[in-house]
């Protein structure tokens, strides 16, 4: 399932909570695809608290309690024991009274913590202790095929989910990139190179490798090493693995053949550069600076300038392609943009087509 889906999923699992049709989810998926990061954004955007528990870490009373002797005094017949509950777990008054209890790792808890979990996730409370009404449980964890250290999955456990698998998308990716300000350079390679935005093979054993988010940690290591070349490359290759941090490296330098983006933006007459990387890197760029833009007083002129330019490509899917994406980007601004029109008509079929 692509994350754009997946998102909606988690969205409505958490707002159908107080009709009480909330089931417990599970998101399963390779290494650094975003999982734990789109549970994050669902509590950002309803501004609810996200409790993050990592089962790998824990052990059974970590998520039980200590038991502790109460009443009956000394050698009192009425002596009993309560469990004291975890302050990690949902309270309503420490909490609030929604939000989302994400168990991440689940796939890496041993069997006993696993076990441990069973009445947490179906019926919502351990022993005394009960889950407030308007919280959502969320899990993700790895395959076993992942490499990682995972245990196979109860069938009791499995059985108290919802499951879904997450692949990567680049549309998504791209969408997400230029809404977090990833440098415009990534993007562009990545829609150049787009079997590199995952590429990871466990057979290999590797280290660093390109997955979502080591693509995340190139863009840092940019903004960190931009301005010393030497050691630009090594960075770029800590992040996302040799051959791909060669590759970004490369298609970097390639860049100063770049065409004046600013004279673009102002509406100016600009040739199409020849070479399809930097067309990407056009298109992305221009793709960011849009992003940006939204909003503003000079949104509409800057959108159009690039409307008139999505029309020059000699590939019409290229402008086909820089207009989906900054329609990702800044939504319907790009509708009442009057060139957007005259734009449309002359893709009209090469839309059809796809």
């Amino acid at each position: 399932m692509r994350p754009h889906h997946l998102n909606k999923i988690l969205e409505r699992e958490f707002t159908s909570v107080e009709q009480g049709n909330h089931t417990p989810v599970m998101i399963w998926g390779p290494p650094g695809v975003g999982k734990s990061q789109m549970v994050a954004q669902v509590a950002e955007r309803y501004a609810v608290p996200l409790l993050d528990i990592r089962l790998s870490q824990m052990e059974p009373s970590d998520l039980r309690g200590i038991p502790f002797r109460v009443g009956g005094g000394s050698g009192g017949t009425d002596a009993g024991v309560e469990w004291a509950v975890p302050r990690m777990l949902p309270d309503a008054d420490r909490h609030g009274q929604s939000g989302i209890l994400f168990l991440d790792e689940i796939t890496s808890a041993s069997p006993a913590v696993s076990a441990a979990a069973y009445q947490l996730i179906l019926d919502r409370c351990l022993g005394d202790y009960v889950i407030p009404g308007g919280w959502v449980i969320f899990a993700a964890g790895n395959r076993q095929g992942d490499r990682g250290v995972t245990y196979s999955m109860p069938t009791p456990l499995a059985n108290r989910f919802t499951h879904f698998d997450i692949d990567v998308n680049m549309d998504d990716w791209v969408q997400w990139a230029h809404q977090h300000a990833i440098d415009d350079r990534v993007i562009a390679f990545l829609r150049f190179r787009p079997e590199l935005l995952f590429d990871f093979d466990p057979s290999q054993h590797p280290v660093a490798f390109p997955t979502p988010r080591s693509w995340e940690f190139a863009h840092h290591a940019l903004k960190k090493f931009d301005d010393q070349p030497q050691i630009r490359t090594a960075a770029l290759q800590a992040c996302v693995g040799k051959a791909a941090g060669v590759e970004l490296n490369a298609f970097i330098d390639n860049l100063q053949n770049m065409p004046d983006i600013n004279a673009i933006l102002a509406g100016n007459d600009v040739p199409v550069p020849e070479s399809v990387d930097l067309q990407y890197a056009v298109a992305s760029s221009l793709v960011g600076h849009a992003t940006r833009a939204k909003g503003t007083d000079n949104a509409a002129t800057t959108i159009g300038n690039i409307l008139d330019y999505a029309s020059q490509f000699p590939q019409k899917e290229m402008g086909v392609m820089l207009v989906s994406d900054m329609h990702r980007a800044v939504g319907s601004e790009l509708f009442n943009v009057p060139q957007f029109n005259d734009w449309a008509t002359r893709m009209a079929d090469v839309m059809l087509y796809e």
